[in-house]
């Protein structure tokens, strides 16, 4: 539990969060995760960060190894340096996970994310949404007269900076996969075998 102290008399805190300190302060990490693609994994980590108050901005799973039946789970969260440890720490404990790593967000990860966005309106409103699609390096996937579906990988950022601007001009539905990263050069992880995951 956490506790912060006044006047001499202890308070608990409700959070799994410490309070905040100068030297603790909360950042945005990306945790991976690489699991045994079985029924249930999934929800026993996700109960996880619930059942002790963790936070998930967002969460993307996908098989990545069909000779070892692995899933890669990729979890974007933030929280103290202390936390993000205690984090890493009892995803070990989960079985079947055979290793975690966090990318923090920095010059020695990539992250990137895919957004597909819809966009209704008439043909002017529809032409100047497609102006902002393609200067954001856009993809169309369908077109009509009414209405076209652009897809958008890039950073978390860019892709909020994106939604903001193209807002007025009929943007009507989204879905974002969540950030995925991976680490800049030959560093690879491992499990436990010595095999590259």
């Amino acid at each position: 539990c956490n506790y912060r102290r006044r006047k001499g008399i202890s308070l608990m805190s409700k959070s799994a969060y410490p309070i905040k300190t100068e030297e603790e302060k909360f950042e945005k990490v990306v945790i991976v995760a690489w699991v045994d693609n079985e029924a249930g994994v999934l929800a026993r980590v996700s109960g996880l960060f619930s059942g002790r108050g963790y936070n998930i901005e967002s969460l993307a799973v996908a098989k990545v190894d069909e000779e070892r039946n692995i899933s890669r789970i990729t979890i974007a969260t933030n929280g103290t340096k202390s936390v993000i440890e205690q984090i890493k720490a009892q995803l070990l404990k989960l079985v079947p996970v055979h290793n975690v790593s966090d990318y923090k967000i920095d010059d020695q990860s990539i992250f990137r994310e895919l957004t597909l966005i819809k966009f209704i309106g008439d043909k002017e409103l529809l032409s100047k949404a497609e102006k902002i699609c393609v200067d954001f390096k856009g993809e169309f996937l369908d077109k009509t007269p009414q209405s076209f579906i652009v897809q958008i990988v890039n950073t978390r950022r860019d892709i909020d900076d994106f939604i903001k601007k193209a807002k007025p001009f009929g943007l009507a539905s989204i879905t974002r996969s969540g950030p995925l990263a991976m680490s800049k050069g030959s560093e690879t992880i491992k499990d436990n075998k010595g095999k590259i995951l």
